[in-house]
């Protein structure tokens, strides 16, 4: 059975939240089963945010935060640089053989103790010029969010595409669930790029997907 336990942390404004959300509704449209947890302090650009997101293709029982994640998603280097995240070091609790996802145009030098552990951990690191595909593909940085989350469904194997466009459609078309007066501003940030909602859903696919396929030949790396 798949299953994973996802960190995600990043910095206010990235649209953590929002990500989350899809992903975890993408995976309940195709048939599995999600559970999320949100977690932020004051809602301001850059502040730290975290949320915790639980995906299976069989059944799950637990909810809430994620202490033991065999997956970690970092939308921003300053989670690990400056140490913008309430959970220290930022792979606290990671289990072998996992999975980081993190969004650098290029590789992020750790210290030599990180380096150390991650190694110990086995842990397969990513390093995904996510803004870079999103400003590329949508024509903003608002949309790194998407390619994080093409890149994840790549390299995990779920939710499909499909998934996740019925999950952006509905995140963006329908009335799906806003947690937070920043995750709405955020909405409309993103909504003031395009001139329809439907363009909006186009562009966030289409990051998507450029992510989904780059990450299709992504090389990670036993540090």
């Amino acid at each position: 059975m798949k299953r994973f336990n996802i960190r995600m942390a990043g910095v206010g404004g990235q649209g953590v939240v929002t990500a989350s959300h899809v992903l975890s509704n993408g995976v309940i449209l195709s048939g599995s089963e999600s559970t999320i947890v949100p977690f932020f302090g004051s809602e301001k650009r850059m502040a730290p945010v975290e949320s915790y997101v639980r995906i299976a293709d069989g059944k799950l029982y637990e909810i809430g935060e994620i202490i033991y994640p065999n997956v970690i998603v970092i939308f921003h280097a300053q989670v690990i640089t400056h140490g913008k995240s309430y959970t220290m070091p930022f792979y606290s609790g990671l289990k072998d053989n996992s999975v980081i996802l993190i969004n650098a145009a290029k590789p992020i030098i750790f210290g030599a103790d990180e380096q150390r552990e991650l190694k110990e951990k086995n842990a397969k690191v990513y390093f995904l010029p996510a803004t870079q595909i999103a400003l590329e593909s949508a024509g903003t940085e608002v949309a790194t969010n998407m390619a994080m989350l093409g890149a994840l469904s790549s390299i995990l194997g779920m939710p499909g595409l499909d998934s996740l466009e019925l999950a952006v459609k509905e995140r963006f078309l329908g009335k799906g669930l806003v947690a937070s007066g920043g995750t709405a501003s955020l909405d409309k940030a993103m909504e003031k790029k395009f001139g329809q909602k439907s363009e909006l859903v186009g562009k966030n696919m289409a990051v998507i997907k450029a992510a989904y396929d780059y990450a299709t030949n992504l090389q990670w790396s036993f540090l």
